[in-house]
């Protein structure tokens, strides 16, 4: 392979690098374009073609269907890690020990008590706010109580505003929920796990005794899992650049937490119910509506299949579609929503028309199915993926801040109006 690639711009032809990953991606190094043509930039929306960084974390194939953290296959991870275990793997480069583990676990427990002044700001929004609002806030909160910058070539402090956030995370989580339910803030149990004391705190009722169902707790263990990084997405992308503004840790992930919320990204699974509840409306019948999907005069869309990145399958579909048949299958819902979905899926494996265009379930069809029979309200269902992918947010930051990259500052090109005389308001 040649290491050099040649651009030719009016005639004049300039040589820039090639830079290989380590799993033989080329991307052309053009750091140097703009001084060595005299302004030439690329233009490059959505930054389809545009590595913006590189990064050690997360390896993803879209044409082959792969997924590794860390060079851990993400069917690996999800059949034999804890959640704990992939956030320590993902924010740190390699997978605990034993010691290490329960050493990060305790620390975490002892940064988790949120400032009872945080109730307050959850008790000023209404219940109909919707819950990424309310996290969205109550995380760039947490900097009122923690206003000291984090120095990042300390190494005590770095770990400390980690701690706190993976710590403080689950609770403003748990108290978004239960605020929207009108029940009792908990502060969680600190002899549990870390994804059990999520549950816990999420649905212990106050006049009962908390049943831990461990299905449900294996399900969301590897939900968390399969949503904890997936390279430069637009909400990692969104956390990468505000902290390279040297911008704290929580305002970061709060930035992150607002770009997750738009249904193009995190609210996709939201999306998938609210068209599950739509077909219901129109009286369920899903040969109906995988007719309208074919139909390219129709402006039906049908969510939760296909993949913008995964060209072949979701390798996170096929593992979350096994959790949820449990699922269902343990809690024995019988809920027409979740029929229909079924019934899409099948329409959907069968039908030589996704088939052929490779459209096949994807995590985000999935993880909603899961979180409709847990019994979690559809606003919910990204404040669940942000959970899921707080970790991710936070190895992307730090990996940022040590490699000390420079501030974010995209290009564009110009298009408006050339330059023109100011006329005078009476002459207009």
């Amino acid at each position: 392979m040649p290491n050099k690639a040649t651009l030719e711009v009016n005639n004049q032809k300039y040589d820039f690098p090639l830079f290989v990953g380590t799993e033989n991606e080329v991307a052309i190094d053009v750091k140097a374009l703009r001084a060595a043509t005299g302004g030439v930039t690329t233009i490059d929306p959505g930054y389809k073609n545009t590595g913006s960084c590189l990064s050690d974390i997360t390896f993803l194939d879209g044409e082959k269907g792969i997924l590794r953290y860390r060079g851990y296959s993400i069917e690996e991870l999800a059949e034999k890690a804890d959640f704990l275990e992939v956030v320590y793997l993902l924010i740190f480069g390699e997978l605990p020990n034993a010691e290490q583990l329960d050493k990060f676990h305790t620390d975490i427990k002892l940064k988790s008590v949120v400032d009872d002044d945080i109730k307050k700001i959850i008790d000023a929004f209404p219940k109909s706010a919707h819950p990424m609002g309310v996290l969205s806030s109550l995380t760039s909160a947490l900097t009122a109580f923690n206003p000291s910058s984090v120095n990042v070539d300390s190494e005590a402090e770095m770990y400390n505003a980690i701690i706190k956030i993976l710590g403080k995370f689950p609770v403003l989580v748990a108290w978004t929920l239960r605020k929207q339910q009108g029940l009792p803030l908990d502060y969680g149990d600190n002899s549990l796990g870390y994804v059990q004391n999520i549950l816990k705190m999420m649905f212990c009722k106050p006049n009962e005794n908390y049943v831990e169902n461990k299905i449900v707790l294996e399900a969301l263990n590897k939900l968390l899992i399969l949503h904890a990084d997936h390279e430069q997405n637009c909400s990692t992308s969104t956390v990468r650049i505000v902290g390279s503004s040297h911008a704290g840790l929580f305002a970061s992930i709060s930035a992150g937490i607002s770009a997750l919320w738009g249904p193009l990204h995190g609210g996709a699974n939201q999306a998938v119910l609210e068209m599950l509840e739509a077909i219901k409306q129109d009286g369920g019948d899903t040969k109906k509506y995988m007719a309208k999907a074919k139909d390219k005069q129709d402006p039906f869309r049908l969510m939760g299949f296909g993949h913008r990145v995964y060209k072949n399958f979701d390798p996170r579909a096929k593992i979350i579609k096994a959790e949820a048949d449990k699922v269902l299958a343990d809690l024995g819902v019988e809920d027409p929503i979740l029929g229909i979905a079924k019934g899409l899926e099948q329409e959907a494996l069968n039908d030589p028309y996704f088939v052929d265009r490779k459209l096949y379930p994807n995590v985000d069809f999935y993880s909603g199915i899961i979180y409709r029979a847990m019994n979690i309200p559809v606003e919910m269902f990204t404040v669940m993926f942000a959970l899921g992918r707080l970790p991710g947010w936070i190895a992307q930051w730090r990996e940022m801040r040590l490699r000390k990259e420079p501030i974010g500052r995209p290009r564009q090109v110009y298009t408006g109006e050339n330059l023109r005389a100011f006329v005078d308001l009476n002459k207009r």
